[in-house]
């Protein structure tokens, strides 16, 4: 993880100041970490702590209001964002993965791979 993003990751702001920057009650920030929406840590109080990137989740919740969608609707994009991050780490290659990719296609392509007969045909006498 880089730098910047681990400092935007860090939970460090108390609710009090979450309230002042998003101008939202404490019962809508609860509200939306009951919907999963945000994940705020716990100190050892006991007390949440909220980081960077909580806050332009907050702030980008209030947007979506704005803007007439839903809680449902707010729901449904962060679900969409999220298979979509899934998807994104689930398509990134290994080593393992080119290397195979790339012997596969210079086989295929030096005409060292094993013909099936029946992929494209019987073969002409």
């Amino acid at each position: 993880m880089k730098e910047k993003e681990l400092r935007r990751s860090m939970s460090v702001f108390p609710i009090g100041t979450v309230m002042k920057l998003t101008d939202l009650s404490a019962r809508q920030i609860r509200y939306y970490e009951e919907q999963s929406l945000i994940f705020p840590e716990r100190s050892e109080g006991n007390r949440r702590m909220y980081s960077l990137n909580d806050i332009d989740v907050l702030l980008e919740i209030k947007d979506y209001l704005a803007d007439g969608l839903n809680m449902a609707g707010i729901k449904r994009v962060y679900e969409m964002k999220q298979a979509e991050a899934e998807a994104h780490v689930n398509s990134t290659l290994t080593d393992e993965d080119v290397r195979r990719i790339l012997h596969d296609e210079l086989v295929s392509q030096g005409g060292l791979a094993p013909r099936n007969p029946n992929l494209f045909g019987s073969p002409r006498l």
